[in-house]
């Protein structure tokens, strides 16, 4: 049977086929859905099938059959359509329209068959992007006659016209060459009168609502592109508004307005938006009252909703572009603030689609206003400070100032309603951790919702220009709610949650005394609330919005230190709440208010006995009592921000003593027994005790820098000795084990406590900068136990911190480490490398780190570079080459790093000559490599940098780069010979490429060496000519650009008071 199908010499048999197509979709064994595949997927293969396609439609009953026929089809036609003789060209392209003409004909058969007509439809427009223009001229004068014969032809020729246009406009990229592209929109620019007039036509003729519905879709597939004119000098626009009232074409006749509204051609056809706007509103209130839209949304039908979502796109799009025209005279202001109520009313609807639709533009349009109003007030606060009168400046109060000052009392009204909406629909910031669970239960959040962390942005931004447009409004509204969340008459965890987080995110826009004003009410009115609500989940709620909106002002709390005070003992309150999330947020936000206020704590206040830190330290055991591990942790990190504070060294040993007294003991005890016998260490709930001690010392070290001095130098040698001990243990538990027993818990266990002593030592390196002495002893005592432990274990025993470690000792301590580099080299280079070149997956933190301390090494100790042995140097460079062609991003970029500084340093030495010889060649081939890879794309910036390197590098060499003995051409200089080179290389990599191209290209190079922005775009131009990066995403090529377009956008953000949050500035807040 299938031998049968196969055979395409005679017509095919269709039954047999309606049978496979079943047999295919049917519900029968696998084994036959199988079967049926494969001789479909033949037949699709075949270069004959198209021409049984004709035979297949006209004899097969089946649709799935006749949709498989169609498939072929389309195929060739996409694909083979212009190879093929004419008159099957033409044969196939009758076929096609005779079929949907005879289908669309007959009222009956077209909506029985509308799936196979919308089929055909689709294959008459992939032929006519072949065919039309040129083939086929009178296609657009053929398709409107059809369309008046009859409604039902009418319709689908809309659906026709549709699916041509959307072709054309909408998915034309990549499908077809821009030429064509350009050729067809011409094509239908030029015709569109006729398309015109048949719209025109049908709306004023017809009575069927199918036939209404489809032209209304047609026209709004057209709207965007189409001649200005056919929109605004015909009688266009008047129909549409004559349909809007009818609910049957409600949502497509808004949808073909909106098109209308955001076109934006200058001032001409400004008097016919007015028109539209205000016959547009007369109608609206009619359908939909202002103040009824939540409600009508909340219970209305799919239509009634899809209507609501459109108004919002209505108001926006024609808003962003023709706001102006209304505010302009003053009978339009009316329609114009109804508007604008309509639209704050679908923002408070409870779907966040719309809601961020609206919230767009209003970010647009309260920003807008700011401008203006952030223009004007430096300029009147400039003139009042000079003693004059504003009156007698020109501008400022006259012109610009007045009109600036008209706008704004326009839109008070809705502004003071946008700041009501942004305080109840704030969305959650990142630093809340409490939240509320499908099931109306307060939980510690799992996961953060990046739609609700971008949503946060928007709306803090749009919140704090509002603030800035009028300070007074903001702070009544959101005390009168916080009013009514204390008596109970708006109380609800959602209404607290939005109000709270709204109060957080406008700190650091208001000034000074006004900031202290309204949060002296703030707080007390939150801890008020805090003391009289019961319920153990109404008491979280309150906790995490209390925390929040402390941690969101450290300015007030450093000038208040009552409140500071009462604050902090509230986060030790919460510390003692078992509510899933409570404890996290409060260790978190003391840490915050800490980093921000360190000084008040170490400094006696007024009325107090002692400094806040030496209290907290006398209660510190029950305090910490009820927090887990990783808690403890944050909070004695906190505690050692406010030692480090304090600037008289007696008083800060003797806290730190005191912060380490519990852990110490500990560690005490736990020594002094392994010491009895060294089978201790090996308990699951010793090691775990170990490693929370050395996770404490790391936490604390973070925030001490290098006073941790006396505390690292207690427990040191004891340390490494335990690390020893554990490494032998893992060593000996995997060679017993063999390599699973990697993978045990208890191996993992006894790793974390090396990695976590490795990492202790790291922090206290990298903190103790100004103490290069202090760090520098650590380094003998560890070679061994450290070093040559690496050396000897297993690979998969070896840490990869030994290698962060020993490159953080090296930037700090540079040159002094000059001659401890070849023990270094000799303990991890050779083994570390036989780990990570196999492939590109294995031990991937050994990876960057291994890189990261070869570049420490080529940085602060080059001269131990130049002593190796030419094979050790040549592994070197071979490294190199194999990290930066490497796909993990940072991994590259490491590596790309450490040969610029590597080429630099040796451009520098007395043996130039002779690394550049060896080297240079294989440099630049294995940069082009990456450079022409689309997977290496990021790196594009460092690549140009060592590309631009090396063509300078070779007029300062006074020995030839070719090898004189074998190479019979004597250049004239190294750079001929590298031109030459070079040529010859990108013309073998690039066969597409003509000569003269990549001669153009190598010259070009040569003569733009020593400017990097030409170099760098002749680079990118190449790059995009060779095809490589042509079809793709090129936006890493200019990542450097992008860049520098983010930091005027923070400095912009920085001159606004409030954009960026207090909390996230750099500067130590001088809190004396």
């Amino acid at each position: 049977m299938a031998e049968k199908l196969r055979d395409l010499s005679q017509p095919i048999d269709v039954p047999v086929l309606d049978a496979t197509v079943a047999a295919f979709y049917g519900t029968g064994s696998k084994e036959e859905r199988n079967a049926a595949d494969q001789i479909l997927r033949d037949l699709q293969n075949n270069q004959d099938m198209w021409l049984q396609v004709v035979h297949i439609l006209q004899n097969s009953q089946n649709l799935n059959t006749k949709f498989f026929a169609l498939q072929v089809l389309e195929s060739v036609i996409k694909y083979r359509w212009n190879a093929l003789p004419t008159e099957q060209r033409d044969g196939m392209k009758n076929y096609v329209s005779d079929v949907i003409v005879q289908l669309s004909s007959n009222e009956v058969t077209f909506r029985q068959e509308r799936l196979y007509v919308n089929k055909l439809n689709i294959i008459l427009v992939q032929v006519l992007k072949h065919e039309w223009p040129a083939r086929w001229t009178s296609f657009i004068p053929d398709l409107v006659a059809a369309a008046k014969s009859s409604e039902t032809i009418c319709e689908n020729c809309m659906a026709i016209l549709k699916l041509l246009s959307e072709e054309i406009f909408d998915f034309s990229r990549g499908e077809m060459t821009q030429q064509k592209i350009k050729e067809l929109k011409s094509s239908l620019n030029s015709e569109f009168r006729l398309i015109h007039e048949l719209c025109l036509y049908v709306l004023s003729a017809t009575q069927s609502s199918e036939l209404i519905r489809a032209t209304l879709a047609t026209l709004h597939a057209f709207l965007s592109w189409i001649p200005v004119g056919f929109i605004f000098e015909s009688p266009l626009l008047e129909t549409l508004l004559k349909f809007f009232p009818m609910a049957a074409y409600r949502n497509l006749t808004l949808q073909c307005l909106t098109e209308v509204a955001a076109l934006q051609f200058g001032d001409f056809y400004n008097m016919q938006y007015v028109k539209m706007y205000t016959i547009f509103m007369m109608q609206l209130q009619a359908i939909l009252p202002a103040g009824s839209i939540p409600n009508a949304y909340a219970n209305g039908s799919n239509d009634e909703q899809a209507f609501i979502q459109n108004l919002a796109l209505f108001f926006t799009a024609f808003f962003k572009s023709h706001i102006r025209i209304l505010e302009a005279s003053p009978e339009n202001r009316t329609a114009l603030l109804l508007g604008l109520e309509y639209l704050t009313g679908i923002s408070f609807v409870d779907d966040t689609e719309v809601f961020k639709v609206c919230l767009d533009y209003w970010n647009v349009f309260v920003l807008e206003l700011f401008e203006a109003h952030n223009q004007i007030e430096p300029a009147t606060a400039a003139v009042s400070m000079m003693g004059l009168q504003a009156q007698m400046i020109p501008g400022v109060v006259d012109g610009t100032g007045t009109a600036v000052q008209h706008r704004r009392q326009l839109y008070s009204g809705p502004l003071s309603k946008l700041r009501t909406l942004m305080i109840c629909r704030m969305a959650k910031p990142e630093e809340v951790l409490i939240v509320e669970d499908e099931n109306g239960n307060i939980v510690r959040e799992t996961m953060k919702d990046n739609d609700v962390l971008v949503q946060y942005k928007i709306m803090r931004e749009t919140l704090i220009y509002l603030s800035h447009l009028d300070h007074e409004d903001t702070e009544q509204q959101m005390l009168k709610k916080l009013t009514k969340q204390l008596n109970g008459e708006d109380w609800s965890w959602n209404n607290l949650n939005t109000l709270c987080w709204a109060i957080g995110s406008i700190s650091g826009s208001m000034v000074e005394e006004q900031e202290n004003r309204f949060l002296v009410m703030v707080i007390r009115d939150l801890l008020n609330l805090c003391e009289i609500t019961k319920g153990k989940d109404n008491k979280a709620v309150i906790a995490s919005n209390i925390m929040y909106v402390v941690g969101q002002y450290p300015r007030f709390l450093r000038a208040h230190w009552k409140f500071l005070k009462t604050v902090v003992n509230k986060l030790f309150e919460f510390m003692h709440e078992m509510h899933p999330g409570v404890q996290d947020m409060a260790c978190d936000t003391f840490l915050k208010i800490v980093q921000k206020c360190k000084r008040k704590f170490v400094t006696q206040q007024v009325g107090e006995n002692e400094p806040f830190v030496s209290e907290l330290l006398s209660n510190l055991h029950t305090t910490i009592l009820d927090l887990e591990p990783h808690q403890i942790h944050t909070f004695y990190e906190s505690v050692g921000h406010m030692i480090q504070a304090e600037s008289d060294n007696t008083k800060r040993d003797e806290y730190l003593k005191r912060l380490m007294s519990l852990p110490n003991q500990k560690w005490a005890e736990i020594i002094g027994q392994a010491g009895q016998s060294i089978d201790i260490l090996k308990n699951q709930d010793v090691i775990r005790s170990v490693l929370n001690i050395l996770q404490t010392n790391t936490s604390v070290a973070t925030a001490l820098g290098p006073h941790f001095f006396p505390q690292i130098s207690l427990i040191f040698l004891d340390m490494l000795t335990v690390y020893r001990m554990y490494s032998e243990l893992v060593s000996s538990t995997i060679a017993e084990g063999g390599p699973y027993a990697s993978k045990s818990s208890f191996v993992k266990l006894l790793r974390s406590i090396k990695r976590e002593t490795l990492k202790l030592i790291e922090t206290f390196v990298d903190k103790a900068e100004d103490l290069p002495h202090l760090g520098k002893q650590f380094v003998p005592p560890m070679m061994d136990p450290v070093l040559g432990d690496y050396a000897r274990n297993v690979p998969d025993a070896r840490e990869s911190e030994v290698l962060s470690l020993f490159a953080t000792i090296i930037n700090k301590y540079k040159a002094e480490m000059l001659e401890d580099v070849p023990r270094i080299f000799e303990a991890v280079f050779q083994c570390t490398l036989e780990m990570i070149t196999k492939n590109f997956e294995d031990y991937p933190e050994h990876r960057l780190k291994f890189f990261s301390l070869l570049r420490a090494i080529g940085t602060h100790c080059f001269k131990a570079l130049i002593q190796l042995s030419s094979q050790q140097l040549k592994l070197v460079i071979d490294s190199i080459n194999w990290a930066f062609r490497h796909t993990e991003r940072n991994i590259a970029e490491t590596g790309l790093s450490l040969l610029l500084e590597i080429l630099k340093n040796f451009q520098a030495s007395a043996f130039q000559n002779q690394f550049y010889k060896t080297y240079f060649l294989n440099i630049e081939q294995e940069i082009f490599a990456v450079l022409t890879d689309s997977f290496h794309k990021p790196g594009f910036k460092l690549h140009v940098l060592v590309l631009q390197h090396l063509f300078c590098v070779v007029d300062g060499l006074t020995e030839p780069l070719w090898d004189v003995a074998t190479v019979q051409v004597q250049y004239q200089s190294n750079a001929m010979f590298v031109r030459e080179y070079t040529i010859n290389l990108l013309g073998a990599s690039f066969p597409n490429m003509t000569a003269v191209e990549v001669t153009k290209f190598v010259d070009g190079l040569l003569s733009s060496r020593h400017d990097l922005t030409s170099f760098k775009n002749h680079i990118r131009d190449f790059l995009v000519q060779s095809k490589e990066f042509s079809a793709q995403d090129n936006k890493d090529l200019y990542a450097e650009e992008a860049a520098v377009q983010r930091e005027k956008e923070r400095q912009r953000m920085l001159a606004i008071p409030g954009l960026i949050a207090p909390g996230e500035l750099q500067d130590e807040m001088v809190d004396s």
